[in-house]
């Protein structure tokens, strides 16, 4: 089993353009857009095929929208992706049992930020944020959601800039030792407030 992570990737990814993918075009693109999930998060390339499935069914999800950033060879270098939340998916339950009731505000009206990637070689220069700001411009929910691992990192410093506070923190999802944190922010983007 090879991982993304030990094989250097020396290509320049030069100037990025960002584009939404439709339902479709996201299916289509769906080995590649995992490639930058596995490199992202330098996991084995042998979970590629049932995280594409999972990616699959996400995309038929009300609400589904994905941002991606394409370089001049339209080779997918980050990608954020997100559905509105609701009764009867996993994660809502989840979140739901950790935050101990069934009327929180949060899960009220929200869209799931599922997925947020950039390539290693192409971290560092702002795309995390470019992507997540063009996803979550003009969305119709309150607020927006999303899971990361604890640690500081790339990713808590994005989302802490961008607005985002604790909605969970060091929660164990089912079937995943580790810890946690569960982060909100209202909507829209412009909107300063975070409270739910």
């Amino acid at each position: 089993m090879t991982s993304h992570a030990s094989r250097p990737d020396t290509v320049s990814p030069g100037p990025l353009t960002l584009r939404n993918l439709d339902a479709p075009a996201f299916t289509e693109r769906l080995p590649e857009l995992v490639g930058v999930y596995v490199a992202a998060m330098q996991y084995p390339d042998g979970i590629v095929g049932a995280r594409a499935a999972l990616w699959q069914e996400h995309s038929r999800r009300p609400g589904f929208a994905c941002t991606v950033a394409v370089d001049q060879d339209d080779h997918i270098r980050g990608l954020a992706y997100a559905y509105t939340g609701q009764p009867g998916q996993w994660w809502y339950a989840e979140v739901q049992r950790g935050l101990g009731r069934s009327d929180s505000p949060w899960l009220a009206d929200y869209l799931e930020l599922t997925e947020l990637h950039v390539r290693p070689d192409t971290q560092g220069a702002g795309l995390g944020q470019a992507l997540l700001t063009r996803l979550l411009t003009d969305r119709p929910e309150r607020a927006v959601l999303l899971s990361t691992p604890e640690g500081t990192n790339r990713a808590w410093r994005l989302y802490r800039r961008m607005g985002f506070v604790d909605v969970l923190r060091n929660y164990r999802f089912t079937g995943d030792p580790r810890p946690f944190g569960v982060l909100g922010r209202t909507l829209p983007l412009d909107a300063a407030g975070t409270s739910a």
